[in-house]
């Protein structure tokens, strides 16, 4: 299995739904809240070349946010990305 990392916000709801998805997959997945923490949101820009939550990762390869997430989802290749 890869190593699954998602940076959050806490009251955003694309984050909550793209964690939502990964549990009902039962995915396990490192949580980076960078609600209050500049230094993870500035990794997470860094990493992503983004400013927008959620920002997936698998095995450092970015997946990208929740409709990416989900568009994986709807055409059978979230399993194979995951590497469930």
């Amino acid at each position: 299995m890869k190593k699954i990392e998602i940076y959050t916000k806490n009251y955003c709801p694309y984050c909550h739904r793209a964690k939502g998805l990964l549990q009902a997959q039962k995915v396990a997945f490192t949580e980076y809240d960078v609600t209050t923490d500049p230094t993870k949101e500035q990794e997470m820009r860094e990493r992503s070349g983004r400013t927008s939550v959620p920002e997936i990762f698998a095995d450092d390869r970015l997946i990208g946010g929740c409709d990416d997430l989900f568009a994986l989802d709807a055409v059978g290749k979230l399993e194979e990305t995951l590497g469930l």
